[in-house]
């Protein structure tokens, strides 16, 4: 088996250099060609990919802006591969990546993976805390740590494998951003395709994002998740509604507490110290312990408020997502 590593970039060179570095010090033997696209970038990475060509099979696409699943697919198209890895920029590889990929792929193969997110012990504070929000069982169920289940998977793009015939029958992402790794892995299912997580096969997931942008972040998955049940009505899941749910329970709590109902609010409160036992635990500081109250409160309020917009949009109103949302939608070029 070939693989080809696809990486889309826009304006992040230092972040390039980063994830080849982490290559460059893999155990894997076997020959593998790394695909970098630019996506429009005003910032290149040309000259940090030219000072790895004698160093990594790698090739430099550059291309006009249409989003990274957009240039997912450009990628794909150019390599050479019968299998796509695919990882953002963002992302710094583990020794053992390839290895893991190739021992889960010869045991049991599947025409679709995705693996779990880690952090680095170098890696910032609120990054660390972030990364808390979005891997921890208490938040999301452990969807992007590696906790859900293995069977029936749906494969982040961040951190994601898919044969070269799956490509070519699915056509690959979609122009929706977010939400193109979950409507791409639907489509796989309904092709007959197969999609599996590979527990073992992480990465370190930067996440170069400050609080505004992780808002920004996560208000958009909450938007892109009512359009996905628009399309996909038998794939949506009670469990979707939940950061919804928990922002207008905890504003219910704080209303009926003026009247002596101290339960709603112990409830929080409780699921508050919960987080943050869990967080100071993990990351063994009190301080990422506290910012990751921050983190989960801001992820939830982002998602839950932006899937209510959305699911008051497109669900009740009827709405047409590229006109309601179309900051969700790129033009696709290539």
């Amino acid at each position: 088996m070939f693989f080809s590593i696809i990486i889309p970039v826009y304006n992040r060179p230092e972040e390039i250099k980063e994830l080849l570095d982490s290559l460059l010090a893999s155990n894997y033997t076997k020959p593998y060609e790394i695909v970098v696209v630019e996506d429009g970038s005003s910032i290149p990475c040309q000259d940090i990919i030219e000072s790895f060509r004698s160093k990594l099979t790698i090739s430099y696409y550059f291309k006009e802006n249409s989003g990274p699943g957009d240039s997912r697919n450009f990628g794909m198209r150019k390599a050479q591969g019968d299998y796509f890895l695919i990882f953002d920029s963002d992302c710094i590889i583990p020794q053992n990546y390839l290895l893991e990929v190739e021992a889960e792929l010869e045991t049991e193969f599947t025409d679709c993976f995705g693996g779990p997110d880690a952090a680095l012990d170098s890696f910032s504070k609120i990054q660390k805390a972030i990364n808390f929000a979005m891997t921890s069982f208490l938040t999301t169920g452990g969807i992007r740590g590696g906790s859900e289940k293995i069977g029936k998977f749906q494969p982040r793009s961040f951190n994601m494998g898919i044969s070269k015939k799956a490509f070519e029958a699915s056509n690959g992402f979609g122009n929706i951003h977010p939400g193109e790794d979950p409507d791409l892995s639907i489509r796989l299912w309904k092709m007959g395709f197969q999609t599996r997580l590979f527990p073992k096969a992480f990465v370190y997931h930067k996440r170069r994002i400050d609080w505004q942008k992780f808002s920004v972040q996560v208000s958009k998955f909450g938007k892109a998740r009512p359009i996905l049940d628009s399309w996909y009505p038998e794939y949506q899941k009670p469990t979707f509604l939940f950061p919804t749910l928990f922002i207008l329970g905890f504003v219910f709590s704080i209303a009926v507490l003026p009247f002596g109902f101290v339960f709603p609010i112990a409830c929080y409160s409780i699921y508050y110290l919960l987080l943050f036992i869990s967080a100071t635990i993990q990351s063994k500081s009190i301080e990422i312990g506290f910012l990751a109250l921050i983190a989960v409160t801001k992820q939830f309020w982002g998602y839950g408020l932006g899937f209510l917009q959305s699911f008051i949009k497109i669900k009740c109103l009827k709405q047409q997502p590229q006109k309601a949302f179309p900051e969700l939608f790129f033009k696709v070029k290539s």
